[in-house]
């Protein structure tokens, strides 16, 4: 085997990483996953995650986890309704009958479809505890934030913020859209999708936003309108997660000198933003337990390319950022997990740098298609029309 006698270290401990671990484990690779967290008791950012059959599910099955998984899903977590700035209802999942979804046409063949799909959907912690609990015991170094790393014999000696170092001899970024390992590997720059997302948590959800928390039924809130978006939808651990997504200049947040640790100030800035928006929304922004995040949305381009290393390569948002539009982020990380582990334990190849080359060439042109099919799905959502759109797509589906 390729990786027999040695060392893998695997930078970034999110599913993506978590995953890969657990796939080379199960082949008896010794690999280590340095994570920055304190432990894993810090919250996990993020929304829930839908698992697609050819890619997610793919790799939790080959990693011997589908009990765990289904017995965590949440069933109302991906159902969705459909509202209008004003707040008036256009679309509910939860009550639409399967004969209406069955008896209507399904003439509508819109990029957006990709959204509707029913798929298994699982909080982000509890995937992310899943795959900890299966790993090898002293698997994840905690507190291992990621500063820099310099050639040493055939691998790296890695270097962490806490004063610590390390050598591997194959080094794997799954270090997220803003990877500090991936500059070792390319030097292609992210481009601003003209989308930005500002990211709301409300933590003891039901108690501080009642309302909402009660209307989302346990699934997700989609509203539009003029050309902007705003999502919430609530979590197993009594969290509600919301997200405004606008077509904003990349630096307005900054240059507005607009302070997200005042929720009175955000309140503002939405209200100036979102102008007529309905005062429904309002228990967002007054809620307690209240904490925002900037997120604006950058891609790689299309076309990237970069020279195979023996000795490193990304998985996962490290190699391919993208907006989150078309719900492939996650996805695309444990198909990458999944292939690159494949790649490395088989006999099919005489060295390591022809595995990763054959793994980098399937990995991004996937990336590249996923990446353009995100792209237009932020064209949809953020369009004058997305409403309609959407309401029209979700009615035609077909049950399965």
């Amino acid at each position: 085997m390729l990786l027999h006698n040695k060392q893998v270290a695997i930078i970034g401990g999110g599913i993506g990483g978590l995953t890969l671990a657990r796939l080379l484990q199960l082949q008896n690779v010794n690999v280590k996953i340095y994570e920055r967290d304190l432990n894993s008791e810090v919250r996990v950012q993020g929304s829930p995650l839908d698992l697609h059959e050819d890619s997610g599910l793919k790799a939790i099955k080959q990693a011997g986890l589908s009990e765990e998984f289904y017995t965590n899903i949440r069933p109302n977590a991906s159902k969705a309704s459909i509202l209008d700035k004003d707040f008036q209802l256009h679309f509910d999942e939860h009550i639409y009958s399967e004969n209406e979804l069955k008896n209507t046409s399904n003439s509508n063949k819109d990029s957006l479809q990709d959204i509707s799909k029913p798929r298994p959907e699982i909080d982000r912690s509890i995937l992310r505890s899943i795959l900890l609990n299966s790993l090898l015991p002293e698997t994840t170094v905690w507190n291992s934030q990621f500063l820099f790393m310099e050639k040493e014999n055939q691998g790296w000696k890695l270097h962490f913020a806490n004063g610590t170092q390390a050598y591997a001899d194959l080094v794997i970024a799954a270090d997220g859209a803003n990877s500090k390992v991936r500059t070792y590997i390319s030097t292609e720059k992210p481009i601003y999708s003209g989308i930005t997302i500002i990211e709301g948590t409300i933590y003891n959800a039901e108690e501080n936003a009642p309302k909402l928390f009660k209307f989302s039924k346990g699934g997700k809130v989609l509203s539009f309108g003029n050309e902007q978006t705003l999502m919430y939808g609530t979590k197993g651990d009594n969290s509600l997660m919301f997200l405004l997504s606008s077509k904003i200049p990349e630096h307005a947040i900054s240059k507005d000198h607009l302070d997200l640790k005042d929720n009175t100030a955000v309140y503002e800035w939405f209200k100036s933003n979102y102008k007529n928006w309905s005062t429904e929304w309002q228990e967002l922004f007054k809620a307690k337990e209240l904490y925002f995040i900037p997120r604006p949305q950058y891609y790689f381009p299309l076309d990237q390319t970069w020279e195979t290393q023996k000795n490193i390569t990304m998985i996962g948002d490290a190699a391919h950022r993208m907006p989150p539009f078309a719900g492939k982020g996650a996805n695309l990380a444990m198909l990458d997990a999944l292939e690159l582990s494949q790649y490395l334990t088989t006999e099919s190849y005489h060295d390591i740098k022809t595995a990763i080359s054959i793994f980098e060439k399937r990995m991004l042109e996937r990336a590249s298609k996923a990446t353009k099919d995100t792209l237009e799905n932020s064209k949809q959502l953020h369009s004058k029309d997305a409403l309609q759109k959407l309401v029209s797509i979700f009615k035609n589906k077909q049950q399965s």
